[in-house]
């Protein structure tokens, strides 16, 4: 056999990378270790999962070890990385049963991942208080929906998954409040279009609390009975926290592993950490901005397959490299889609930029064609050089894929103007002769 390759972590980077460097070079020698009980799964489709929409949570599962094997990948699920060591280039494992061992390599990947944050609270582990990051946490909450039948649910936080999972709840009748400690929903919006988002949530009976920090749980054996957030006492049967990740880097700062400025692992193009023969992807790592020149952690299963696919490839022997980010994303929120790219307003501004920005509504479709519905845009760009900086827009149909042109212009650096230029279609069932991105673009124009 070739070299040995370690991968600690068998999600999507991780599995990317493995796949890639197998079909590179035959002869290296793959190993994968995952210390959850399933590996390539789609955890995005999570709360469609945990809804129905997806009839069974292990759908989203994409592929198993037995099939990995197929390909020569040996993948270990069950298995936790205690430890690195680069002096003598081995890993220090558990095995389900506790016992340890170690394990040598030629290189290493790090797909660590992001790990829930949980806030030490008060009344934290009470049965019923659920974080959404593995298979084993989404079939544990429909297992609870299905067996409890909770009538009251809290959703903490008020980001993408936070919204997701207040729509899986209501399918099953389930009363919600939504909690958030700032001012708006889906913080990286600019408040005029979260406040979008908030009404619709509203429209479909979701209590949103805002500028409420929760301060712990109340409960017992059987589960938990409320939430306590802001001096207001909840009911809650079921309470899903969605506060936010953090870059898994324990074992790279153990190990010496340089972290960057976001504190995430530091990556060159290749995915190269600062320790030869170790490589890092996905949600532990940074990528390249394109809009800031600057590093950035924006935790995005897109990202993450990229990336693992380039650390793959060079592990194999290849010459790949990762050309960087603009953060483009986009939520469903029960009947409404909500998206971004780039910076918003806020975010530019903190970055020091001297910004102008632009909003627009304009309909979905012709507005003789029925169904048409409106879309609301915002631009923001720089002052001097109408260099685009970001984009954002909120509506109930055609802004999933309508982001994706500003996520090009930002990709390739365009002004407002470009923008504005663009060919895009024009049929009457799908858009109106003036998108709704060319509105925007040209009220910027004027």
């Amino acid at each position: 056999m070739g070299e040995r390759v370690i991968v600690v972590g068998g999600v999507a980077a991780g599995m990317s990378a493995a796949s890639k460097a197998r079909r590179m070079n035959s002869e290296l020698e793959l190993v994968v270790y995952e210390r959850s009980g399933y590996v390539s799964y789609g955890a995005c489709g999570f709360p469609y999962a945990i809804k129905g929409e997806i009839p069974q949570v292990r759908d989203v599962v994409v592929r198993t070890p037995e099939q990995f094997a197929k390909q020569g990948i040996k993948v270990h699920v069950g298995h936790e990385v205690l430890a690195v060591d680069p002096a003598t280039k081995s890993v220090l494992v558990r095995r389900p049963d506790g016992s340890e061992f170690r394990d040598q390599w030629d290189q290493l990947v790090l797909t660590t991942g992001g790990v829930s944050i949980r806030p030490p609270l008060p009344g934290l582990d009470l049965p019923g208080i659920f974080t959404l990051r593995t298979v084993e946490d989404a079939l544990a909450i429909r297992e609870w929906i299905e067996t409890k039948k909770p009538q009251r649910g809290v959703i903490v936080g008020g980001g993408y998954i936070g919204l997701e999972m207040a729509e899986a709840l209501a399918a099953y009748g389930i009363g919600i409040a939504l909690i958030e400690r700032l001012p708006q929903v889906l913080p990286n919006l600019d408040h005029e279009i979260a406040a979008h988002v908030q009404a619709e949530l509203e429209r479909q009976h979701v209590s949103v609390w805002l500028e409420h920090a929760v301060e712990g749980f109340a409960g017992d054996t059987n589960g938990v009975r409320e939430v306590i957030a802001g001096g207001q006492h909840i009911p809650a049967d079921i309470v899903i926290l969605s506060v936010g990740i953090r870059p898994g880097v324990g074992l790279a700062r153990e190990a010496g592993i340089a972290l960057g400025p976001t504190g995430a692992i530091a990556v060159d193009d290749h995915q190269r950490t600062n320790v030869p023969g170790i490589w890092a992807a996905g949600d532990v790592a940074e990528a390249l901005h394109r809009v800031t020149g600057r590093p950035a952690w924006i935790p995005l299963g897109t990202t993450a397959n990229k990336q693992g696919r380039v650390a793959g490839e060079n592990v194999g022997g290849g010459n790949a490299t990762f050309k960087g980010i603009v953060g483009t994303a986009v939520v469903k929120a029960f009947d409404y889609e909500a998206a971004s790219s780039g910076l918003s307003e806020a975010r530019a501004r903190a970055e020091g930029y001297t910004v102008e920005a632009v909003s627009a509504t304009a309909s979905s479709r012709a507005h003789y064609m029925p169904g048409h519905q409106p879309i609301h845009v915002k631009l923001v760009y720089e002052a001097e050089t109408r260099r685009l900086l970001g984009g954002q827009m909120v509506g109930s149909e055609g802004v999933a894929k309508r982001i994706d042109v500003i996520a090009a212009a930002l990709h390739n650096g365009w002004t407002v103007d470009e923008l504005g230029e663009l060919d895009l279609s024009y049929a009457p069932p799908f858009a109106p002769v003036w998108d709704p991105v060319l509105v925007a673009a040209n009220l910027a124009r004027r």
